[in-house]
């Protein structure tokens, strides 16, 4: 089953496609923080030779986000993705693995869950039979 893990972080502060930027990060002493970064080498190498990670990729600055709507038929774009919150899609990753706990357990791992979160959605293939 593929599940998409969305990584949010906190755009206020240093930003890293790895460890997630967020003012608790920042407060970790460096050599923790190149443990973080140690630790997501090895959850990535680890699921690129297991054949689970399908992509990934770290996404751009907020500010260079557009929303595009369309309400009664008229399309309207705007600046940002303006949610209701400080976190931000930063990146994701596509895994191909045996179920939801083995998707949690890659998940738990990305030094995002421990800043920010992790969501993780079941990507259906087009007959929806996952479901």
């Amino acid at each position: 089953m593929k599940y998409l893990l969305l990584i949010y972080s906190n755009p206020e502060s240093v930003r890293s496609p790895v460890s997630p930027p967020d003012p608790e990060l920042l407060a970790v002493p460096a050599d923790e923080r190149e443990e973080l970064t140690a630790q997501f080498e090895a959850l990535r190498k680890e699921i690129t030779e297991s054949g689970e990670l399908v992509a990934g990729a770290a996404l751009g600055d907020p500010l260079s986000t557009r929303t595009t709507r369309v309400r009664g038929g008229v399309p309207a774009t705007t600046d940002g993705p303006y949610l209701e919150a400080k976190e931000h899609l930063a990146g994701y990753f596509v895994v191909d693995c045996d179920g939801p706990e083995r998707a949690a357990e890659i998940a738990a791992r990305f030094p995002g869950a421990r800043f920010a979160a992790v969501e993780m959605h079941p990507i259906m293939s087009m007959s929806g039979q996952e479901m």
